[in-house]
């Protein structure tokens, strides 16, 4: 299927690996120019240049079409989070027809432990930091009569989580605010916003979390990991790819009558019906 937006620009945070790398590659195997964020410039710089060579390898032998067979890959080391950040990603570009918002998530433990710092902290980078992408660049897609907004959150702010208050409260303090502008008229002028919600991928932040749950079990990572599995209704972990497709798709033209909508990608762990 062809997506229907070679040559438009996307923003992608949180670019240079998991999750973000995966929506960046699915949107240059499209054709997108895709502008790549992420704090760390070594690991930020390798992921580019291993999407440029999976889009060079999908390029068809004889196509003519130069706009989905070269787009360009960019990159902004920078902290997403921040307002200096940000700065540096508009200086490079002002206009996007795509964002894909993501910024990791902070950290679990125990609400009592957490002071008001903590809580700014949290609220910057997984919801005020996405209303600031937004509101940079939403007026320019309503202009120009196209944009996606795709922001990844998390399953918890569906199923939450007692240990990842300060994520669950975040993210479902954004969830409330994309259910309200993605309903105001910036939709009639051809501009969607939606939610991602990832259950358990195959991430170094997952293998992270295996680490830590393992140290404290005293069990080996292996045991750790092949439990979490056994739960999970498909018997395997999500993958970057797959969730990269699923954000190309929200971000293609095919998909203008999805908006406003929280889209849980799980492999069917949450147990509830709607």
């Amino acid at each position: 299927m062809d997506m229907g937006i070679a040559g438009r620009w996307a923003l992608v945070g949180g670019a240079s690996k998991g999750l973000g790398y995966g929506c960046a590659a699915a949107l240059a195997q499209e054709g997108v120019n895709v502008v790549m964020v992420s704090r760390g410039r070594e690991a930020l710089e390798a992921s580019a240049i291993k999407i440029r060579a999976l889009r060079a390898d999908s390029m068809p032998a004889n196509s003519q079409n130069s706009l989905k067979n070269s787009p360009e890959i960019l990159t902004v080391a920078a902290d997403i989070t921040t307002a200096s950040g940000r700065e540096a990603i508009f200086s490079l570009r002002q206009d996007f027809d795509i964002v894909v918002t993501n910024a990791g998530g902070p950290p679990a433990g125990d609400f009592r432990a957490w002071d008001r710092d903590t809580w700014l902290a949290a609220l910057d980078a997984n919801m005020l930091t996405p209303i600031e992408l937004i509101k940079a660049t939403v007026d320019g897609m309503a202009a120009r009569g196209f944009g996606r907004i795709v922001n990844i959150t998390s399953s918890a702010v569906k199923a939450p989580i007692d240990i990842l208050g300060l994520s669950n409260g975040a993210r479902s303090g954004l969830t409330g605010f994309v259910a309200g502008i993605a309903r105001s008229s910036l939709a009639a002028k051809g501009v969607t916003i939606n939610n991602l919600l990832p259950g358990i991928f195959d991430t170094d932040r997952l293998a992270s979390n295996f680490a830590t749950q393992a140290a404290k079990a005293g069990k080996p990572v292996e045991d750790i990991k092949a439990a979490r599995i056994a739960a999970l209704p498909g018997k395997r972990l999500g993958n970057a790819e797959e969730f990269g497709k699923t954000c190309a798709f929200l971000c293609s033209q095919h998909a203008g009558y999805i908006n406003g909508q929280n889209i849980l990608i799980d492999g069917g762990s949450y147990p509830g019906t709607f």
